[in-house]
C-alpha cells in the first residue's frame, strides 16, 4: 500500500463540479490500495479577489493581515472536497496548516517552512480516511499559532513538503497542462511533453519562469528524494516524472531553512581566454564558437559583458590541454572580426590566462535567497582573492579565479558555510550520447538589466556591490563583469552587469545612486526593455557545440545577444524585449524541442 500526496491547483478546483470531478479522482486512488494526502489551492481566482478586497481597504494592507485574509481561501475547497468525499462514501477529514502543525518561520506572506507535525495526519490515515490539507499556509508556532502564508507557490511547496515528512511514495502534482512541456506552448505552439526530467533541469526551469511547478517545491523534492509527478487534472495520462537523487537520510526540522549551501566544489583545470572589443552586431558569437565547436573543444563557463560604444568583450575557459587551440581559434578570428567593427575601436584583441580555477558553492536551499552569492563574494575577499568571472544559477554559484588562490578559496568557503564535506561527484568521462544536450528553452520577459559603470577593480567590490542588494531583499539572476580594465584617475575599473526582476529594478538603482560615492562607482544605467532566453540540459556536459548551436540561431534571425552567461547545464542570453519571443522559437527549433502533437493550456 502506498502514500500518495496529490496537489489540486485553483483550476482544477473551480467550481463544483470540477471538485467533484476530483472528489472521484482520489477515490480511484484509494480504490486502489493507495492512502491518500490531497493539498488544495483556493477556488479558481478566489485569492485574487481577496487581494482585491484588501486593497479596496488599503493601498498598503498589513501583512499579518493579509496572511489572515488569504488563509480564508483554502479553507472553503478543503471543506467542500472533504463534502464531495464523504458523498461518495469515502471517509475524509479536512484539515487547516494549523491543524496539521506546518510551522514556519515569522515571516508574514513569504514564510519558509520549519516543521511538520505528522501524527495527526498518520492516524487519521490509519482510520482509513483521506486526509484534505489547506495548502499555502502555516503557523509561526504550535504556542503563538499566527497564520502564515508561503507565497507563491505556496500550495505546491506544502504538498512536497507533507509528502517529504511523511516520506510518501509519491507527490503526485495536477495542474491545467499535461506535464512539463519544452516550453511555453502558448508562445511555441508545437511545444513537447517530457516524460521525465531531472530535479536539476526542472530547477532551472522553473526559476526560468516555467509555471508549472515552483522552484521551492522542486527544492524539497530534491533535497529529499521525493519523486514528483505532474500530471493534467482533465486526463489519465501519465504526465511527467520529475527525478530526484535517492532519498538520503535527512533532519526534518528547518525544512526548509536547511542550509543553503551543502557542497563546495572546485576545478583547477582550467584556463581563460577574454577577446576584448568584439563587434556588438548578431552573428559574432556564432561565429567565434561556431569555429571553436568545428575544432571538437568543450567550453566551460562563457560570459559576454555589456557593450560599451559598439563593442562588447566576450571571455570563456576551457581546460588547459585545449588552450592552445582555443587560443589559435580567437587569434584567427579576432582579424576578421574587425571587418564587422568601428575601425576606431582597432582589431579585438585576445587576452589568455593559463593559470585559472574554478570555485562552486552548491545548494536547493539557496532559491529565493538572495544573500548567498554575496555572502561567498564576502569572504573570498576577505581571503584576498580577486574574482575574475561569475556565472550563477539556481543551485550553483561559481567564481573563476588565479589557481594560485584556489586552495586559501576553498578553506575560506569551507569555514563560512561549515561545509566539511562535499558529495562525491562522479569521475568524469565521455558525454552520454543518448541524452539530448538541450531538454528544454525558456523565456523571461519580466527582468531588468542595471549596469554599473567603473567600479574599482580590488577585492571585495563584489561583495560590497551585492550585498546592497541583499540586504534589501533584492535577488539577482545574472550577474556579468567585464574583462576590460579601465584607469579612471590612476585606478583600475571594470564594469558590472546584473539583472533583476522588473518590480526591484528602481529600487535597486535608488540603492546605487545613494552609494556610488562610497563605492567609488560611476553612473548607474537601467534596461527594462530586455529579454532573457535560456536552454537547459544535463545533456550538455561534455557536449562540445552546444552554445555555438544556439548562437547560430539567433544569428540566424538577426537576433543581437547582449550578454550571455553561462552554468554546467544553463545557457542564457538577453536580447532586446522586442526579440524575446523569436528568440525562444529559434532555439526550440535549433534543438529540434518540437512535439508532434499540439498542447493547448486553458486561458
Amino acid at each position: 500500500m502506498a502514500l500518495i500526496v496529490q496537489k489540486y491547483g485553483g483550476t482544477s478546483v473551480g467550481t463544483v463540479e470540477r471538485i467533484q470531478a476530483v472528489a472521484q479522482r482520489v477515490l480511484q486512488t484509494v480504490k486502489g490500495g493507495h492512502r491518500v494526502v490531497v493539498v488544495v489551492s483556493a477556488m479558481g481566482k478566489t485569492t485574487d479577489g481577496l487581494v482585491k478586497l484588501a486593497h479596496d481597504i488599503s493601498a498598503n494592507p498589513n501583512r499579518r493581515e493579509m496572511d489572515m485574509l488569504l488563509s480564508t481561501g483554502e479553507q472553503v475547497t478543503i471543506a467542500l472536497l472533504s463534502m464531495a468525499l464523504q458523498e461518495a462514501g469515502q471517509p475524509a477529514i479536512s484539515m487547516t496548516g494549523t491543524q496539521v502543525g506546518i510551522v514556519t518561520e515569522a515571516e508574514h506572506t513569504r514564510a519558509r517552512i520549519l516543521s511538520v507535525a505528522t501524527d495527526r495526519l498518520e492516524r487519521h490515515l490509519q482510520d482509513g480516511k483521506v486526509v484534505v490539507v489547506a495548502g499555502f499556509q502555516g503557523i509561526t508556532s504550535l504556542e503563538d499559532l499566527e497564520i502564515t502564508t508561503l507565497g507563491r507557490g505556496g500550495s505546491d511547496t506544502s504538498a512536497v513538503a507533507l509528502a517529504a515528512a511523511l516520506r510518501a511514495d509519491c507527490c503526485e502534482i495536477y495542474t491545467d497542462v499535461p506535464g512539463i512541456l519544452t516550453t511555453d506552448p502558448r508562445l511555441v505552439p508545437d511545444a513537447h511533453l517530457m516524460r521525465e526530467i531531472t530535479s536539476d533541469e526542472m530547477l532551472e526551469l522553473a526559476s526560468l519562469g516555467a509555471k508549472v511547478l515552483h522552484p521551492r517545491s522542486v527544492e524539497i523534492a530534491r533535497n529529499y528524494g521525493v519523486m514528483l509527478v505532474v500530471r493534467s487534472s482533465w486526463s489519465d495520462d501519465p504526465g511527467t516524472r520529475v527525478m530526484s537523487p535517492i532519498r538520503q537520510p535527512r533532519p526534518l526540522e528547518g525544512l526548509e531553512i536547511a542550509n543553503a549551501v551543502d557542497a563546495i566544489e572546485f576545478d583547477t583545470d582550467q584556463a581563460k581566454i577574454a577577446m576584448l572589443r568584439v563587434p556588438d552586431r548578431p552573428g559574432v558569437a556564432a561565429k567565434l564558437f561556431g569555429e571553436i565547436a568545428q575544432q571538437d573543444l568543450d567550453v566551460d563557463l562563457i560570459i559576454q559583458s555589456i557593450h560599451e560604444g559598439n563593442s562588447n568583450d566576450i571571455a570563456f575557459t576551457v581546460v588547459k590541454n585545449s588552450l592552445n587551440r582555443a587560443e589559435a581559434v580567437a587569434a584567427a578570428i579576432a582579424p576578421v572580426l574587425r571587418n564587422y567593427s568601428d575601425p576606431t575601436t582597432g582589431e579585438a584583441e585576445v587576452l589568455v590566462e593559463r593559470q585559472m580555477a574554478k570555485v562552486s558553492i552548491a545548494g536547493a536551499g539557496m532559491i529565493g535567497r538572495p544573500g548567498v552569492a554575496a555572502q561567498m563574494f564576502r569572504t573570498l575577499a576577505a581571503a584576498g582573492v580577486n574574482i575574475q568571472m561569475i556565472s550563477t544559477s539556481e543551485v550553483k554559484v561559481s567564481c573563476a579565479i588565479d589557481a594560485a588562490d584556489c586552495d586559501r578559496a576553498i578553506a575560506a568557503l569551507c569555514r563560512e558555510f561549515e561545509v566539511h564535506t562535499s558529495p562525491l561527484k562522479a569521475p568524469g568521462g565521455k558525454a552520454d550520447i543518448d541524452i539530448p544536450p538541450v531538454r528544454g528553452a525558456a523565456l523571461d520577459l519580466k527582468q531588468a538589466r542595471l549596469a554599473i559603470r567603473h567600479v574599482p577593480d580590488r577585492p571585495g567590490m563584489a561583495a560590497r556591490v551585492f550585498t546592497l542588494l541583499a540586504d534589501r531583499n533584492i535577488s539577482v539572476d545574472m550577474i556579468i563583469q567585464s574583462q576590460r580594465c579601465r584607469l579612471i584617475d590612476g585606478t583600475a575599473t571594470r564594469d558590472i552587469a546584473f539583472t533583476v526582476a522588473q518590480a526591484d529594478a528602481d529600487e535597486a538603482k535608488a540603492i546605487f545612486d545613494a552609494a556610488a560615492a562610497e563605492l567609488g562607482c560611476g553612473e548607474v544605467i537601467v534596461d527594462q526593455s530586455i529579454a532573457k532566453v535560456s536552454v537547459v540540459g544535463t545533456g550538455m556536459v561534455g557536449k562540445p557545440g552546444v552554445a555555438a548551436k544556439m548562437f547560430d540561431a539567433l544569428s540566424k534571425e538577426k537576433i543581437n545577444i547582449q550578454m550571455i552567461a553561462t552554468s554546467e547545464i544553463k545557457i542564457s542570453c538577453v536580447v532586446s524585449e522586442e526579440d524575446g519571443v523569436r528568440a525562444l522559437q529559434a532555439v526550440h527549433a535549433a534543438f529540434e524541442l518540437s512535439g508532434t502533437e499540439r498542447i493547448v493550456v486553458p486561458a
